[in-house]
């Protein structure tokens, strides 16, 4: 079995036959870049995960109804700066346009165009603005315009966020690349069917079946970005966009072999890269957290149990503090609505025990201290109530959080 191997400074740009370009089109007012678009050269089998929040913003919506319709596309023009989220008929029909306009200049079929946004809710987009946008994307379209699409999709991020890996089937180099953006508003319940943001965007020279690469799509987005939590609010327009133009020339992967698993496990590198990257950039943070939950009596009671503790303002702003309060890690625990026995519970920091059998384990509170003073650290918890695991990702809550989110107006 071929290794994964990770590309120093890859971009979305890394695989073959893809381009792509980050330009000003006037969304922001502090005169950043704030459109992307990539291109792929030849027609792409493509998969997507989005948001399941019942206000989901016009782009999606547009996104679903044309994976719908068809497993294949070529571009993806993406906005920051409006969300066009909660805008009605005419947002859809402005989400429309651009994937029109996009068509119109790359000489695609419209229907082989994606559309994201990010940024102010309800908002209608200033439709000339995009236009011109567009066509300027659209001439700078070029293999060395990874970076600059990677820092265009971004709002209240601090960093741009983009991976790339490879391995090898037969000879052939397959390499996969994606960028992501999200910092706030950060707690994604995404699907591959149709049912401040986190958008993602994939890219891949493997030739794989449309049905695997939704597959591999759908585990690589539940141990990964499904997983991460900032701040426990889930967006409108959260989107998860892959396309494989299959350039690399390898022969098609259906999931049924070997190369399938490199290929689904490559993937899941570049999922969980970026949803740790994430994490590591979410608004005012300061520390990685990772939250364990294991012995469950069920999946769905360790991931219940794992968010609540991930997701609770008490633990987070405890860890922010540096206060190893355990007591609010149990408390989330207990109020997650999984099925436990409180009297075998253990509670762990790192490898430090902290509670056993539901009550104090004697451990120092100095000792305590300096692990949650750390800036990455492990909450395991123990509930001896079955055989069933969850880990989730997530940070401290900061006064800077508070700040950013109090200031934020686009």
């Amino acid at each position: 079995m071929s290794k994964i191997s990770h590309i120093q400074s890859g971009s979305i740009t890394s695989p073959k036959g893809f381009k792509a370009s980050g330009i000003k089109c006037g969304l922001k007012a502090s005169g950043s870049l704030d459109m992307a678009l990539i291109f792929s050269e030849k027609d792409a089998v493509c998969a997507g995960a989005f948001t399941s929040n019942l206000f989901a913003a016009a782009p999606v919506q547009w996104c679903r109804n044309k994976l719908s319709t068809s497993p294949f596309a070529q571009a993806v023009i993406i906005n920051s700066g409006n969300a066009n989220a909660c805008t009605g008929e005419q947002g859809y029909k402005n989400a429309l346009e651009m994937a029109k306009h996009t068509a119109k200049f790359l000489n695609i079929s419209h229907d082989h165009v994606f559309v994201a946004s990010t940024g102010r809710i309800g908002v209608q987009m200033p439709m000339d603005k995009i236009r011109d946008g567009i066509e300027s994307a659209s001439k700078n379209l070029s293999a060395k315009g990874g970076h600059d699409s990677a820092l265009a999709i971004m709002t209240t991020d601090t960093k741009p966020k983009e991976t790339a890996v490879s391995f090898q089937i037969d000879g052939n180099t397959v390499t996969l690349a994606g960028m992501v953006k999200g910092a706030g508003m950060i707690a994604p319940s995404m699907n591959t069917h149709p049912h401040a943001t986190m958008l993602c965007f994939i890219t891949t020279d493997a030739n794989v079946s449309p049905e695997f690469l939704s597959s591999a799509l759908n585990d690589a987005v539940e141990n990964s970005f499904n997983k991460i939590s900032v701040d426990g609010d889930m967006s409108t327009n959260d989107t998860v966009i892959v396309l494989a133009n299959g350039m690399s020339g390898t022969a098609m992967l259906k999931g049924n072999c070997e190369d399938s698993k490199m290929f689904a496990d490559a993937l899941k590198a570049v999922t969980s890269d970026l949803a740790r990257k994430i994490v590591m950039d979410g608004e005012g943070a300061t520390k990685f957290v990772t939250v364990e939950v294991n012995g469950a009596s069920t999946l769905q009671d360790a991931k219940k149990c794992a968010m609540a503790i991930a997701n609770s303002l008490l633990c987070k702003t405890a860890w922010f503090g540096g206060d190893p309060n355990w007591g609010r890690v149990i408390a989330a625990a207990g109020y997650s609505g999984a099925s436990f026995d409180p009297d075998k519970v253990n509670l762990f920091y790192d490898r430090e025990q902290v509670v056993r059998d539901g009550g104090d384990a004697g451990a120092k509170e100095q000792d305590l201290a300096d692990i949650i003073r750390k800036k990455e650290f492990t909450v395991r918890l123990d509930l001896n109530s079955g055989a069933h695991g969850f880990t989730a990702w997530t940070s401290d809550i900061s006064y800077e959080y508070v700040k950013i989110n109090a200031d934020y107006h686009t």
